[in-house]
């Protein structure tokens, strides 16, 4: 396609930040794609192609430049949003390599807000995942430009022809290929252009221009012809079609134009083959000349710190400042290093921003509004940070000293604050519960945890007061892995998994009569107070109840309050497992006060005797909490799923389609059934699967499980 019309391009020096000095000559792209399909290895050749590095690195030698970090190279797979910035045809190319393992989708994301246009990494051994084609369908949802690029080509499993197959199955219409892999003895010796019907030859390690062999010809034709009726079917020249459809020969240098055009529309897909050696200067012509600039891509919704829309704002190095936090890392030497993509103005180093962060509160990402002054700017080649003089509209940077910048933020003028509507993240849904190995480690943890949080915003820190616990929301066991490695090797503190707590309620199981007797005589001044109380249960949700039914002045009127105060707090400690209870009626009908020994004090400590007192006249329940879960899955997945909630202790409400071959299922399920369900959805649902949960109410844990719950606690 677009790499037919150039044989070459100038190259990024070693060593030395790619700049830009206009947005139009700036490309962002992001690579897509599941764990182990090849993306960062993708990102090596297209480095080492430009001549940005001398040789490619390989993910099992732990030398690439995009996974740098200990976690990556000791597990061998992305865990972080990385960027690496190169020069092709005097255009500087913003890499961003992506994790490809759900647990990591926070970055994923964030490299999804910083791009204009995604390309998706497919491995011809392995195919299209489930979570790869739920992000192609995000990606349809707001237009992003896209194309397919299948890698491994060159691997002994690898079968071109199926893969392009599924991915025209499943990424639907407009994905056609522009190159056809040459493969002999299986060894991939070149490409052909489809529209060109050249023959890119990379046998001798340089690529060399013929004509292919007339074995050829039927193998072109039948996707030759494909591809041009798919480009002429998006042509803005209604022409095309009648002049094809007539047998007149359409110039190729119409259909490139076309194809460019369609592609940074993000109406048409094209798809192109890489493996050894093959295919990355193909792939570098269409990312400069197919993929839009950041002038062609919509700007993110836009407000005032009120949250009135501010319309306007272009990508205009000379306009207001506007940048996004889109990822920001803690080293205890360096400090906070924020990677920013500006979408208006420029960043200069040392100058005072505005930085604002709203709406993730809930996530312990506190609102906030502060000036604060930047450090040096620079271009990032992964764990390199090389100087750079400014930050333009459309161009990603390194921001140093931003103390408090968290990822997510928006950077603006002081004179003229401004916030960007924040990019979806998902819900963290596996709680895990963590304390500090020794006294040293505590003191350190919550500044440490801190720093996580401001990192990540697919974590929540939770302090449960219920269960005196703190505990973790992660996206899964190797989000989880990585936050307790970073907590150990970044910043020297080391933690220990324990048993998760699911916070119970108590209740009464009958209705009984207790009296609270509180008499003590210590010299002086003693005690005195009793209080008759009737207690009975109320339903679900009916909360507590407290009635004076004192006639008589037997209890004087002061104490009655007293009374209910000592029930309350007797309640708030629980009378059986040390949970509190609720749904309780407490009736005081009677009782006897000393006119000199009663008092405040003497009533409370007879109303926490009487509630004691009742407790052993009649059974008490343990409650559970019940959440309603909703669970979308592909309709091939439906039936493992219900299965599998049932086998939880949960009720099926109910399903219901939603959009094309997905289905939600509705069901009422326990707590305590699904703190590992992020997990075990996964694993089901091949990482399909996405759930939502929501407290519904407290029902009665089985008599065999409260046995073991009280027994433990």
């Amino acid at each position: 396609m677009v790499a037919e019309r150039h044989s070459g391009g100038a190259v990024g020096a070693a060593g030395r930040a790619p700049a830009a000095d206009r947005a139009d000559a700036i490309r962002n792209v992001v690579l897509v794609g599941h764990s182990g399909a090849g993306k960062t290895t993708l990102v090596e050749q297209l480095l080492a192609a430009t001549g940005t590095v001398q040789r490619p690195g390989r993910v099992e030698d732990g030398n690439t430049v995009s996974d740098f970090d200990e976690v990556e190279v000791r597990q061998q797979r992305s865990v972080n949003l990385c960027v690496a910035p190169l020069v092709h045809n005097g255009i500087k190319i913003n890499l961003l390599d992506t994790p490809g393992y759900a647990d990591f989708v926070g970055d994923l994301r964030a490299g999804l807000r910083a791009a204009d246009a995604a390309l998706f990494v497919v491995s011809a051994s392995e195919g299209v995942d489930g979570l790869t084609q739920m992000l192609w369908d995000e990606c349809s949802q707001v237009g992003m430009p896209r194309a397919v690029v299948i890698t491994k080509i060159d691997h002994q499993r690898a079968d071109f022809d199926e893969v392009l197959t599924t991915c025209q199955d499943v990424f639907g219409d407009g994905v056609a290929p522009l190159y056809l892999p040459v493969i002999t003895n299986g060894h991939v010796n070149g490409l052909i252009g489809l529209l060109t019907q050249k023959f890119y030859n990379y046998a001798t390690g340089d690529r060399t221009v013929k004509d292919p062999g007339a074995e050829y010809e039927a193998q072109i034709e039948a996707y030759r012809g494909a591809l041009i009726e798919g480009i002429i079917q998006e042509s803005e020249d209604e022409s095309l079609m009648e002049r094809y459809l007539e047998g007149e020969p359409i110039d190729t240098k119409v259909l490139i134009e076309d194809l460019e055009k369609a592609v940074a529309r993000g109406s048409f897909y094209p798809v192109l083959c890489s493996g050894l050696g093959v295919g990355a200067q193909e792939l570098l012509e269409l990312v400069t000349q197919g993929f839009p600039s950041p002038l062609e891509h919509p700007m993110p919704e836009i407000t005032d710190l009120s949250g009135k829309p501010v319309k306007g704002i272009t990508c205009d190095p000379d306009g207001p400042l506007v940048a996004e936090v889109v990822k920001t890392t803690s080293d205890p030497y360096v400090g906070r290093i924020s990677l920013v993509r500006v979408f208006s103005g420029t960043l200069r180093p040392d100058m005072t921003v505005h930085v604002s962060g709203h709406g993730l509160a809930e996530r312990g990402h506190e609102d906030h509004d502060v000036d604060e002054r930047i450090g040096t700017l620079t271009c990032p080649l992964g764990k390199q940070q090389r100087g750079a003089a400014k930050g333009m509209a459309g161009d990603i940077v390194a921001v140093a000293k931003l103390s408090r910048a968290e990822t997510g933020d928006t950077l603006s003028e002081v004179e003229r604050p401004l916030l960007m509507t924040s990019w979806d993240m998902p819900d963290p849904l596996l709680p895990v519960a963590i304390r500090a190995r020794s006294k040293a480690d505590e003191d350190k943890l919550s500044q440490a945890l801190g720093r996580l949080v401001a990192e990540d915003p697919t974590l929540r820190l939770e302090n449960n007061a219920e269960t005196r616990q703190l505990v973790l929301w992660c996206m899964g066991e190797a989000h989880t892995d990585v936050l307790l490695d970073r907590l150990a090797k970044r910043h020297g503190v080391e933690v220990e998994r324990i048993d998760l707590r699911v916070p119970l309620r108590e209740t009464f199981g009958g209705k009984c009569q207790a009296m609270g007797r509180n008499v003590k005589q210590t010299g002086g001044h003693g005690q005195y107070a009793i209080c008759h109380l009737e207690v009975e249960p109320l339903p679900s949700g009916g909360g507590f109840e407290f009635v004076d039914k004192i006639v008589g002045g037997v209890v004087p009127r002061q104490f009655i309050p007293s009374v209910e105060k000592g029930v309350r707090a007797q309640m708030e400690r629980g009378v059986v497992a040390g949970y509190p209870m609720v749904d309780v009626r407490v009736t005081l009908y009677d009782g006897k006060a000393h006119s000199v020994d009663s008092s405040d004090m003497a009533f409370q400590i007879a109303g926490q005797l009487a509630l004691k007192e009742a407790a052993s006249k009649v059974s008490t329940l343990l409650l559970e909490p019940v959440d309603e879960l909703s669970v979308l899955v592909a309709d091939d997945y439906v039936g493992s799923v219900m299965s599998d909630l049932s086998s939880r202790r949960g009720r099926v409400l109910g399903t219901e389609p939603v959009g094309t071959g997905r289905t939600l299922v509705k069901a009422e399920v326990p707590e305590l059934e699904i703190t590992r369900y992020a997990i075990d959805l996964r694993s089901m649902s091949h990482g399909t699967g996405t759930f939502h949960r929501t407290f519904l109410r407290y029902e009665p844990l089985p008599p065999n499980l409260a046995s073991k719950v009280a027994t433990a606690d």
